[in-house]
């Protein structure tokens, strides 16, 4: 119903900072953000925002947010392993390829 999808971290170790830059390290851009009655302050929350619109505009799916789902769940299973992130933002890259943004060519 919306293109917005807030998650709430508070039954996990991770705060909202700290998932925002894990998945930044993993290729993967979403905000740090304030959920409902939040006990932690602003500058580190206790949530993520996630928004699709810059999949859906390439042309991604169901299928293709079900990957990304996944990458961000093994991302944020991984904080601080330079070795998974920097595999999962591979993948990311590979399956960006397959969407580009711009699919014909400008003159």
């Amino acid at each position: 119903d919306t293109h917005l999808v807030l998650v709430d971290l508070r039954e996990t170790e991770l705060t909202g900072k700290i998932a925002e830059e894990t998945l930044e390290q993993a290729g993967i851009t979403v905000n740090k953000n304030a959920i409902p009655f939040d006990p932690r302050p602003p500058a580190v929350t206790s949530g993520i925002r996630i928004g699709t619109p810059a999949v859906t505009t390439r042309g991604m799916k169901e299928k293709e947010i079900e990957i990304i789902a996944d990458f961000i769940k093994e991302a944020l299973n991984n904080p601080g392993s330079e070795k998974v992130l920097s595999r999962i933002k591979d993948d990311v890259r590979g399956l960006c390829s397959q969407f580009p943004v711009y699919r014909h060519r400008l003159i």
